[in-house]
């Protein structure tokens, strides 16, 4: 049996590869599916019938992903040890007739997905990235990772009341994306470039599934390197945790007394109701599958259920130094201080004292402090795929995650330290 792993801050700086190699939630899983294939886990085809053998195994639809590890020996109904997350961030994503434009400029329509910080992604370059879907129904990952488009802020000798009254944007006027000059705006003309920068055919492309993204490298920020920033930590944070501690354990040769699993959704965003989101059958499906594979009944699962533990990891909020009144004045998370335990007895979260046991229990085993987050009264709370996993599945969660500032913006930070604490929280409660 191997020593157990501990992330240090090698762990963030590969973490910041991750962020900038999924500008998509499909990029994202097949990044996953690599570095968990590595670790000896293979793909278990949903159309095929499951066997009943131990290692790991590997779900992947769309921009979702489940993996588990099955170790030897495990009974019908072993319980699960879940760590879930979500692949998807507020975004540009291009709409169905992409090609538009005006006044001698050359336009991509988009549509706002999520909740972004809108102002985040004026005067930013962007490239464009996500799947398409061929005329045989296979798929191909396009990423055209250099400044392609950019939408541009209105001068303020055009808007002098910017600076006193604020920004004010309307999603359908003042978003869409200039990417070139011309008066002959053509039906196709981002689907064929797209089609060249990926080396297919003309007019082989029959779908497509595209969003905007910020070029700019991540980054470690400040006098002593003590933040990171970059894109889409929200959430690709936990789910590159997860997924270091998932290949972590099932590559240890411990004894595992649970079946570790990692669920990374896609359309937390939007409210997680598709068929790749939490609100959707595939956990649920997978987990039931893996329990009937190895001979379970209905009782089995049930059994196993009733065991199981969920922590739902995402991100949440650091106190900002500039707004420390919206914050609730006797919780205030900082970065570098550890992951964060959610609370918000509205069940906008899913932690109760006894998810709050067991959060503790691993982050001590682990040897990494933790923070209690818990929303001002006054401030709305947001929720995650916590509530949603609780009550779809009868399973016992707890919402942890990082905490960090500029949420929703095209570019988010977190300290240095964080990633690796979470990581090695997660490796432990894995564990069991």
């Amino acid at each position: 049996m191997s020593e157990p792993t501990r992330l240090d801050r090698g762990h963030t700086e590969d973490l910041m590869s991750f962020l900038a190699a999924g500008p998509s939630p499909y990029h994202a899983v097949a990044q996953v599916a690599e570095r968990l294939e590595k670790a000896g886990f293979r793909q278990a085809v949903e159309t095929d019938a499951w066997d009943a053998g131990s290692g790991g195994r590997y779900v992947l639809r769309g921009g979702a992903i489940v993996a588990w590890y099955v170790p030897e020996g495990a009974a019908p109904h072993t319980p699960f040890r879940i760590v879930g997350a979500h692949t998807d961030s507020p975004n540009l994503r291009v709409k169905p007739l992409p090609d538009t434009g005006g006044h001698g400029w050359r336009q991509i329509a988009v549509e706002i997905y999520g909740g972004p910080l809108m102002n985040s992604w004026l005067d930013r370059d962007l490239g464009i990235a996500g799947r398409l879907t061929l005329r045989d129904g296979t798929h191909r990952l396009v990423d055209v990772h250099r400044p392609l488009l950019r939408v541009p802020q209105l001068a303020i000798h055009l808007d002098r009341s910017v600076s006193s009254e604020g920004l004010k944007l309307d999603k359908q006027r003042h978003l869409q994306p200039v990417w070139g000059l011309g008066d002959d705006v053509r039906d196709g003309d981002l689907i064929a470039f797209l089609e060249q920068e990926a080396e297919l055919p003309a007019g082989s492309v029959a779908g497509w599934d595209l969003m905007t993204h910020p070029v700019e490298p991540p980054a470690l920020l400040g006098r002593d390197a003590e933040l990171v920033v970059g894109p889409r930590m929200d959430n690709l944070l936990s789910v590159h945790s997860a997924t270091v501690a998932l290949a972590a354990v099932a590559t240890s040769g411990e004894d595992l007394p649970y079946i570790p699993v990692v669920a990374a959704f896609d359309h937390e965003e939007n409210g997680s109701q598709s068929d790749t989101g939490a609100d959707g059958p595939l956990l649920g499906s997978v987990l039931e599958r893996s329990v009937f594979a190895r001979g379970g009944s209905w009782e089995d699962r049930a059994r196993a259920l009733a065991g199981t533990i969920c922590l739902s990891s995402d991100t949440g909020h650091a106190v900002h130094p500039n707004y420390a009144e919206r914050h609730d004045p006797t919780h205030h998370p900082r970065v570098n201080g550890g992951p964060i335990l959610k609370v918000n007895v509205n069940n906008r979260y899913a932690t109760d004292g006894a998810g709050r046991a067991v959060f503790a229990a691993a982050c001590e085993r682990a040897g990494v402090p933790f923070q209690s987050f818990v929303s001002h009264n006054s401030m709305p709370c947001g929720t995650t795929i916590g509530p949603i996993t609780a009550a779809r599945h009868g399973i016992s969660t707890v919402d942890i995650g990082v905490a960090i500032l500029s949420m929703h913006s095209a570019r988010e930070m977190c300290g240095v330290d964080d990633p690796a604490m979470l990581g090695n929280a997660l490796i432990a409660f894995l564990r069991g």
